[in-house]
Formats: structure tokens, C-alpha cells, sequence
């Protein structure tokens, strides 16, 4: 039996879809066949999803929700503009590639906290003080902006430091330092 540390999460277990070869997604949880807008929901509904293939038990995760993102770019508003999408391009392959990756994560769960926060003290205030909150709300949102854009900006200079000192290092090797 394996002990659990105190104050340790449990570990959420993670959902199994397999995928077969006729392009069907089996969802292991339920012991039926789901459409790819079930695994969606799935992520929307936050359940940790492992998507595997049938056969050869690849992990087909990344794939899957990159289909489910072209999906939705495909239909309706698209959330990145060309450009955007262009830029992004541009990064694979670069130097900053991890970087990048890495930039945009934390900003994106940076704009989920802001987001949740928001919706936590909308969800918990009576009518007169949400009366009061929505009174309020642009020196409030220009606070809580405020703190995502320096929390923003400190992971940018963090990742400038980290680039700086790579190439100090790589130009040491190269004997090229100054």
C-alpha cells in the first residue's frame, strides 16, 4: 500500500479514450463510443483525458486537442488571428521556440486565474454588493489587470535572463566571450 504525504493532493486519475483505427474515440470510462465534441466538453468540464491509440498505445492527447482547437478556429469566431497563427509558425525551429512555449502557458493560466477570480466574487456577492462591485468595477479591473500585466511582464524578463545567460554560455564555449 502506498503511503500518501501528508497535505499531498490526490492525484486525479486520468479518463482513457482509445482511438481506433475508423477514426472512433472509445472512452474506457464509460464502456461507449464519444464524438470528438464529447471529448471537448470533457476539457471544458476540466477531466484530465488521455487519449491513446487503440493498438499501439501512442499517446494521441496533443493531436486530439489540436483537432478540436482547428475545429473551433474552423467555425464560428476564430480566437487567433492569421497573423498570430503566422508568428507562432515562425517560432518553430528558433532558439525561443521553449521559451515561447513556455511564455504562453503561464500567460494563458495567468488569464485563467484572473478570469476565475473574477467569477468567484461575482458568484459571491448578494445583488448590493455585486451593485457595489459593478460601481467599482474600473479601478477593480484596473487592479487586477495592473497585477496581470506585471506578473506578465516578470516572466518576460525572467525568459530575457534565461536567454541572456545561454548565449554568454554559448558564446564561452565558442571562446567568442567578451
Amino acid at each position: 500500500m502506498q503511503e500518501q504525504h501528508q497535505g499531498a493532493a490526490p492525484q486525479s486519475a486520468q479518463r482513457v479514450i482509445k482511438k481506433y483505427p475508423n477514426r472512433r474515440l472509445y472512452d474506457t470510462d464509460t464502456s461507449s463510443y464519444i464524438t470528438l465534441a464529447e471529448v471537448k466538453q470533457l476539457v471544458m468540464d476540466r477531466e484530465q483525458v488521455v487519449i491513446k491509440d487503440a493498438k499501439t498505445g501512442e499517446d494521441l492527447t496533443r493531436s486530439i486537442l489540436l483537432q478540436i482547437i482547428l475545429e473551433e478556429e474552423a467555425g464560428g469566431t476564430p480566437m487567433f488571428s492569421e497573423a498570430m497563427l503566422a508568428n507562432i509558425i515562425r517560432f518553430y525551429g528558433h532558439t525561443m521556440q521553449g521559451y515561447m512555449g513556455t511564455y504562453i502557458e503561464k500567460n494563458v493560466q495567468l488569464f485563467t486565474d484572473f478570469q476565475n477570480k473574477l467569477s468567484e466574487q461575482s458568484h459571491s456577492a448578494s445583488p448590493e454588493a455585486w451593485k457595489q462591485f459593478m460601481g467599482m468595477q474600473p479601478p477593480m479591473m484596473q487592479n487586477m489587470m495592473s497585477s496581470y500585466m506585471e506578473q506578465s511582464q516578470s516572466m518576460l524578463s525572467q525568459m530575457q535572463e534565461q536567454m541572456q545567460k545561454q548565449t554568454e554560455q554559448m558564446l564561452g564555449v565558442l571562446g567568442l566571450k567578451r
